[in-house]
C-alpha cells in the first residue's frame, strides 16, 4: 500500500493534494520513504500545523530526519510546538552532523544495571512503553558504562527474581563522530540488529538500527554509481536543467579533452588505417574491452578503499592480482576475437594483432584501474568520480597505440 502511494507521489503533478488525503498517522512514514528532493518539496509546502500533526506519530529519530528538510527558522518554530520530552530529544539529535553515527542514532533504548533482575527490567520497560508506546532496546550498564545488551524475548523465559547478568550479550559499539563508511564497515563485520553509539567518554548516546544502516548502504551504492558517472551526490532526477548542467559540465569538458588525446593517437596512424581499412572495425573493440575491464577493476578497488581493505602500502598485491586477471581475460577474449577475424575476414594475421593488443590493453586496465584510485585517495580526491576519466583515457590511448602500432609493423 505504501509503495503504491509513494509511486503516485513521485509521478503526480498534484503531490500535495495526494499527500493530504493520506491518513495523518501514515504521512510521516510515507515521507521518510521518498527521495530527499520530493520529501523537501512536500514538507515545505505543508502548513505548520500539518507538519506538527504528522510528527506526533514518529519517534524522535524519525522526526529529526524530517525536520532536517526544513529551513532553520521554520524548524525552530515547529520544535517549539512539540511536547517537552520529544522536543528535548529532537534538539539533542539535531546538534550532530547527520552523516555521522550520532546523526543516525535513535534514542529508543533504556539502561539497566548489570545486577538487575528480570522483574526489575520488565518494570522499567513497562514504564517506558507507557510513556512512548514503543518497546525499547535493553542496554546493560555497570557504573555508567556499557556492558552489553539483553534480548527482549528473554523476559518471557526467566523468573522475575532471576538475575540478568548471565544472559547479557556483547553488542558492537561506535564512536559518535565516525562517518557513514565506518558505520557500514562495522556493520558488515558485526551484522547485528543495532550498533550502540558512544560519546568521547564511552557513555551511551543512542543506538543505530540495522534498517537505517541498510538504507545507508543502499544510498552509498547510489552515490558510488553517480560518482562513476560524474554526477553529484545531491542531484535528483527532478532537478532543473540548469542544475543538471551545472553539476555535470566540468566532467564532460575534461572528458572531451581526453577524447581529443585518444583521437590524436589515432591520427598518428592515419596512413596505416587508410591502407588497411579493416583496422577501423576492430579499434572500438580493443578500446571498449579495455574500458570495461578498467571499470570492473575500479569498482573492486573503490569498494576496498571504502571498507579500508586496501591502501597505497598494500597496493602491490592488489596490482599483481588485477594485472594477472587482466592478462588471463585478455588471452581468453583475444583468442575469441582472433578466431572471429580469421573466420570472417580471412586474416589470421589481423586476428593475431587484435589478440595481442587486447591482452596488452587489459593488462593496462588492471594496472591503472588499481593505481589511479589509490593515488586519488592519497591526494584527497573522490576515487570513484575522479578516477574514471583518467583510467578510460589510459585504456583508450594504450589500446589504440598498441593495436595500430602493431598493425603498422605487420601490414
Amino acid at each position: 500500500m505504501n509503495n503504491e502511494i509513494q509511486r503516485k507521489l513521485i509521478f503526480s503533478r498534484n503531490k500535495i493534494a495526494i499527500f493530504r488525503k493520506i491518513p495523518v498517522s501514515q504521512q510521516g512514514f510515507i515521507l521518510l520513504g521518498l527521495s530527499n528532493y520530493i520529501r523537501k518539496k512536500i514538507i515545505r509546502s505543508l502548513k505548520n500545523e500539518e507538519i506538527i500533526n504528522l510528527l506526533r506519530y514518529l519517534d524522535p529519530g524519525e522526526a529529526t530526519n524530517l525536520l532536517r528538510n526544513l529551513k532553520p527558522r521554520l524548524r525552530k518554530k515547529i520544535i517549539e510546538e512539540m511536547k517537552k520530552d520529544i522536543k528535548e530529544k529532537v534538539e539533542f539529535l539535531l546538534k550532530f552532523n547527520p552523516r555521522t553515527a550520532a546523526g543516525l542514532m535513535n534514542l529508543n533504548y533504556i539502561e539497566v544495571e548489570k545486577d538487575s533482575t528480570f522483574g526489575q527490567v520488565a518494570e522499567v520497560i513497562r514504564k517506558y512503553e507507557k510513556r512512548t508506546r514503543k518497546f525499547p532496546e535493553i542496554l546493560v550498564v555497570e557504573n555508567g558504562f556499557l556492558v552489553g545488551e539483553l534480548e527482549g524475548y528473554s523476559l518471557f523465559f526467566h523468573k522475575p527474581e532471576e538475575k540478568i547478568e548471565n544472559y547479557i550479550r556483547r553488542v558492537p559499539t561506535i564512536k559518535y563522530d565516525k562517518n557513514e563508511k565506518e558505520i557500514i564497515s562495522l556493520f558488515k563485520k558485526n551484522p547485528r540488529s543495532q550498533i550502540v553509539v558512544l560519546d568521547k567518554n564511552k557513555s551511551i548516546l543512542g543506538v543505530i538500527y540495522s534498517a537505517d544502516i541498510l538504507r545507508l548502504i543502499n544510498e552509498q551504492s547510489v552515490q558510488d554509481l553517480s560518482s562513476f558517472a560524474g554526477v553529484k551526490r545531491e542531484e535528483d532526477v527532478y532537478d532543473s536543467v540548469f542544475l543538471k548542467v551545472k553539476n555535470r559540465y566540468k566532467w564532460l569538458i575534461i572528458n572531451l579533452g581526453t577524447a581529443f588525446l585518444a583521437a590524436s593517437v589515432v591520427g598518428l596512424f592515419q596512413g596505416t588505417i587508410s591502407k588497411y581499412v579493416l583496422l577501423a572495425v576492430y579499434m572500438p573493440i580493443v578500446a571498449g574491452m579495455g574500458g570495461n575491464a578498467a571499470t570492473q577493476t575500479l569498482a573492486v578497488v573503490v569498494r576496498g578503499l571504502a571498507l579500508k581493505e586496501v591502501d597505497l602500502k598494500s597496493a602491490k598485491r592488489v596490482i599483481i592480482n588485477e594485472v594477472g586477471a587482466g592478462a588471463v581475460n585478455g588471452i581468453i577474449n583475444g583468442a575469441i576475437v582472433a578466431l572471429v577475424a580469421a573466420f570472417f575476414n580471412q586474416s589470421p594475421l589481423l586476428g593475431l594483432v587484435v589478440a595481442v593488443a587486447m591482452v596488452f590493453n587489459l593488462v593496462i586496465a588492471g594496472f591503472f584501474g588499481t593505481l589511479v584510485p589509490l593515488i586519488m585517495k592519497r591526494l584527497g580526491k573522490d576515487p570513484a568520480s575522479s578516477a574514471t576519466i583518467f583510467i578510460t583515457t589510459a585504456t583508450d590511448v594504450c589500446g589504440f597505440f598498441s593495436f595500430l602500432g602493431l598493425a603498422s609493423l605487420v601490414f
